[in-house]
């Protein structure tokens, strides 16, 4: 097994009383988009600001590249990170910003490159307090992907962007990716975690409650199978529960032998399946387990 990028032991994050990161252990093997999600408060953006070099932890053990986050000469040129906000001086313009930050990190690369890369090369001259609030989150890309980095932290990148926008950012994390750079990401939009991770962290109240593939993940609930039925006589042939307007779900583990059940039965009482639909559990359905 290759050496994992990001190595994170029994991390513990204390603010006084309050315990922000409980007994944290996690790793991110070298190419992979791992996705650190997380309820409001969960301590996901506290973790990430220590394996970003930015926070001293209490205790536990923290290592990037095989190094300390805060060891910045031996890491900072390695990484990109898409904070939520960049704070940009807004006196600049999209050209100047993205070089200062490519000196501030160390890292090379062509400024119009990047520019054309996130659409922005017709904006290069216009300072940033001109911007619209999704050119700047695009530009939060830029800097961040500036030099190529072999490691990248996006913090719910997609935020304030247009669909077309979107496409385009996650395009270029997918080319990224082809050249080896693992990526780190946070998002509030659980179905672009599911679409792209290759393994998900779920954090609750400082912890982590679980962590593995979607699939592994979404197979820990029921699938659900569900259709509309007003006034059905003939007993199911499944346990299911129906609400006042004939919407009946059926949750099992078993869904394509229970779905050919179900619809032979249909099928034999002459019964209409209306809206019919089946599928495993999403995401969003295991992070609502969290705070039960």
């Amino acid at each position: 097994m290759s050496t994992p990028v990001i190595e994170v032991a029994n991390l513990n994050l204390r603010y006084g009383d309050f315990h922000a990161v409980r007994d944290l252990s996690f790793e991110v093997r070298p190419g992979e988009l791992y996705a650190l999600l997380g309820t409001n408060g969960a301590g996901k953006t506290s973790t990430l600001e220590i394996v970003e070099g930015h926070r001293a932890h209490t205790s536990g053990a923290v290592r990037v590249f095989g190094h300390s986050p805060r060891d910045r000469t031996a890491v900072r040129p390695r990484m990109g990170i898409m904070l939520q906000e960049s704070g940009f001086s807004p006196d600049l313009t999209v050209a100047e910003s993205i070089r200062l930050i490519g000196a501030l990190t160390r890292r090379t690369d062509d400024a119009g490159r990047v520019l054309d890369v996130v659409g922005l090369t017709g904006r290069a001259g216009t300072v940033v307090a001109q911007l619209s609030g999704g050119e700047k989150r695009r530009l939060d890309f830029a800097t961040a992907v500036y030099g190529n980095p072999e490691l990248l932290f996006l913090d719910e990148p997609t935020t304030g962007l247009d669909i077309q926008s979107r496409d385009a950012l996650w395009e270029a994390v997918d080319r990224l990716r082809e050249n080896g750079t693992t990526i780190v990401l946070t998002t509030h939009y659980l179905e672009e975690a599911q679409q792209r991770a290759d393994r998900i962290g779920l954090m609750h109240q400082g912890v982590l409650h679980r962590e593995g593939t979607v699939g592994e993940l979404t197979r820990s609930l029921p699938s659900i199978i569900r259709f509309r039925s007003p006034g059905i006589t003939a007993p199911l042939p499944l346990p299911a529960t129906a609400d006042s307007a004939g919407t009946v779900v059926v949750e099992t583990f078993h869904l394509q032998k229970d779905l050919h059940l179900l619809l032979g039965w249909a099928q034999d009482h002459a019964v209409e399946l209306g809206d019919l639909s089946a599928g495993p559990t999403r995401l969003d359905d295991v992070f609502r387990t969290l705070s039960r």
